[in-house]
């Protein structure tokens, strides 16, 4: 089974603070990206600039080590069908080559974050209380 570098616990809180921040009526997320370039998350959350949740989840991906905001970009991906857990290595790997220093507003544009890091999660054996 494949172990993370990220702190499970830290994974959940930011489980929670994107159901916290994605509940909110004031959030919206359209089915399409306004443009397909990679400033769309970014362009989206502007009007959540000081929003104290958004503000709590960019400054806990902001003190994670980049590979370990790999590893979360890496649940996401593995939650929302796009890998399974036997493929962790090759999953992690293209997550690095597509990290970038905007990872906290690539993560949070998921209207589906929350779940898709619990099953994330869940597939590799870890569970949030």
């Amino acid at each position: 089974m494949p172990t993370l570098d990220v702190n499970p616990e830290t994974v959940c809180h930011l489980i929670q603070l994107a159901r916290e921040f994605h509940a909110q009526e004031a959030v919206v997320f359209p089915d399409d990206p306004i443009s397909p370039t990679e400033d769309w998350p970014t362009q989206i959350l502007a009007a959540h600039a000081s929003d104290p949740t958004l503000s709590e989840f960019r400054s806990i991906i902001a003190d994670l080590y980049p590979d370990q905001q790999v590893q979360v970009v890496a649940l996401l991906w593995l939650g929302r069908d796009d890998y399974t857990e036997s493929d962790w290595e090759m999953l992690v790997q293209d997550a690095e080559d597509a990290w970038n220093p905007r990872t906290a507003e690539y993560l949070i544009a998921h209207p589906l974050l929350a779940e898709h890091l619990t099953d994330g999660l869940e597939l590799l054996g870890y569970h949030c209380e």
